[in-house]
């Protein structure tokens, strides 16, 4: 699986999905032609996206383009509300064999790679989602399950489940990560760690506003997402204009966009599996592509994280400071104290 992944969240926008991106099948085989070409073997969709033409389109593209089905890894997802009926959306146990059936079909395939549950549902036991994708898997119609958007007790309470039961335990989860936000660093992250799941990371670039396109009080390039209505993720837009500050000197230095900059510290990142790329236009592409080559020097990564880094909260502070005495880079534990000390307010 590359490290790279091509979303195909702009492919086919219908609805509230064409403010994300509008591609029909022409422009979509141009992209994942490149992507194939520059070494991505990993793409991602959604039965949500553009209200299913997201997948028809990613299943005609690589039939077009004559692509062996093993030569790729393809990723979608279930849950979102796809139609009227209350059965229409959610994790259930129908609306998953509804799901992949229908799936399956628009994409014009047998087996998806990647199965995942788009978002936690609070109304259906995780027993009986686990149970559903324990079966897809069985029937050989998924080969691999994982999770997107959900918190890091849920992540554990479903590996605890599926290890109880002896069921195939969910290989990855799908989350929100970037410079921008760095959330998923006080739970989540830990959990996959310890687990050794994978992460794949969406919207690396903060909706675009890392892509160096946006600046204080200037009003954003016509187009682009965060310029409608559709300013999503939220993030604190103050403290990211104070790291894209950090992010451009770095990026003159290397002769590259701030966008490759926030991808490659994703990249450097020890839990990150693969990032999801969505783009528009070939150039687009090509630029994100480069930053799988982009190495950044230890005194530029300790730059961004510095600027970035999340402000202490607890218990992780207090973790951090009783702790500290255990960890072998401490000589002794006064001298560990005195680090966590001078690190770290205790109230």
């Amino acid at each position: 699986m590359s490290e790279l992944c091509l979303g195909a969240m702009t492919f086919g926008g219908r609805g509230f999905w064409a403010v994300v991106g509008t591609l029909g099948q022409e422009e979509a085989d141009k992209l994942v032609a490149r992507a194939l070409e520059a070494g991505i073997n990993f793409i991602d969709t959604a039965d949500v996206y553009g209200e299913g033409a997201s997948e028809r389109i990613t299943g005609q593209a690589l039939k077009n383009l004559a692509v062996k089905r093993s030569a790729v890894v393809l990723a979608t997802k279930v849950y979102n509300e796809v139609g009227p009926h209350p059965n229409d959306r959610g994790a259930s146990r129908g609306h998953i064999m509804d799901g992949v059936k229908a799936s399956l079909q628009r994409l014009d395939m047998d087996y998806i790679d990647l199965y995942q549950i788009h978002g936690f549902d609070p109304v259906t036991p995780i027993e009986e989602t686990l149970r559903a994708m324990e079966d897809l898997v069985r029937q050989g119609l998924v080969r691999y399950f994982g999770v997107s958007n959900w918190p890091a007790w849920q992540i554990m309470k479903a590996i605890g489940i599926s290890e109880h039961h002896g069921w195939s335990r969910l290989d990855s989860v799908q989350a929100y990560y970037s410079l921008a936000s760095r959330d998923l660093e006080r739970e989540v992250i830990p959990v996959l760690e310890d687990q050794r799941a994978g992460l794949m990371v969406w919207s690396p670039l903060a909706g675009g506003l890392l892509s160096g396109k946006f600046r204080r009080d200037q009003k954003g390039p016509a187009g682009a997402r965060r310029s409608t209505a559709f300013d999503f993720p939220p993030v604190d837009k103050e403290r990211t204009w104070r790291i894209l500050d950090v992010m451009r000197p770095i990026a003159e230095a290397h002769g590259v966009s701030p966008a490759q900059v926030a991808i490659a510290w994703l990249l450097s990142r020890k839990a990150v599996s693969s990032v999801i790329i969505g783009v528009k236009t070939l150039e687009q592409l090509d630029d994100n592509l480069g930053a799988a080559h982009l190495a950044l020097t230890a005194e530029q990564l300790a730059a961004l994280d510095k600027v970035s880094a999340l402000t202490p909260e607890y218990p992780a502070w207090m973790i951090q400071r009783m702790g500290a005495s255990r960890r072998p880079a401490a000589k002794t534990p006064a001298a560990a104290m005195k680090r966590a000390a001078q690190n770290t307010p205790e109230s």
